[in-house]
């Protein structure tokens, strides 16, 4: 799809076709959501697809998690006019900060951080990342705003896949994600579903 063509009709989800699949290997994520940021009309849908299921709800800040979902976080944030908070991979912040290991979608052993001023108790948080495929990156961020006392409001990410990880999240916490419900059992199977 030509990144400045808007389709007549909008459907939940129709800027999924801007993603890219994976041509590098197996160290890389299977799909490469970034090109629909690209996409005026199409980041703007997916934000306001994202932040459909919170509204009403009391969101005092959004967090987003290093790195892609620094993207869809800040876009988030200014949306609903809030501060964004970055949850960073261990060893960027020069502040005291508190961590959590975890492993990532490719089964690498990993540690996040984020910064100890804040999060106060009681703040509720909008957890926001680009995709959860295993659930391990996002389970650890909500670890971390716990552990600092601040409530998760809920989970926005483009997917939130069929995975252990993804059904322990949307047991637990409110989510939103992009993928209409058609979709989801091909994007649990790595597949596209336009192709």
């Amino acid at each position: 799809m030509d990144l400045c063509h808007v389709p007549t009709v909008r459907e939940k989800g129709w800027y999924l076709v801007l993603m890219a699949p994976n041509v590098k290997g197996p160290n890389y994520a299977w799909l490469d959501p970034s090109r629909l940021y690209c996409h005026p009309q199409g980041l703007q849908d997916c934000v306001a697809d994202l932040l459909q299921p919170f509204q009403g709800d009391p969101i005092d800040m959004v967090a987003g998690i290093d790195a892609m979902g620094f993207i869809l976080g800040a876009a988030v944030a200014t949306v609903l006019r809030k501060g964004f908070l970055a949850i960073r991979k261990a060893g960027h912040l020069c502040v005291q900060t508190v961590t959590q290991p975890y492993t990532d979608y490719s089964g690498r052993e990993k540690v996040m951080e984020v910064r100890t001023d804040a999060i106060s108790p009681g703040l509720r948080i909008l957890l926001v990342d680009q995709w959860v495929e295993t659930g391990g990156t996002m389970r650890a961020a909500i670890q971390l705003v716990e552990r600092l006392g601040g409530v998760v409001a809920g989970v926005a990410a483009i997917c939130i896949e069929d995975s252990e990880g993804g059904r322990w999240i949307r047991e637990r916490y409110k989510c939103a994600h992009c993928v209409p419900s058609g979709l989801q059992p091909r994007f649990d199977r790595h597949q596209f579903g336009w192709d």
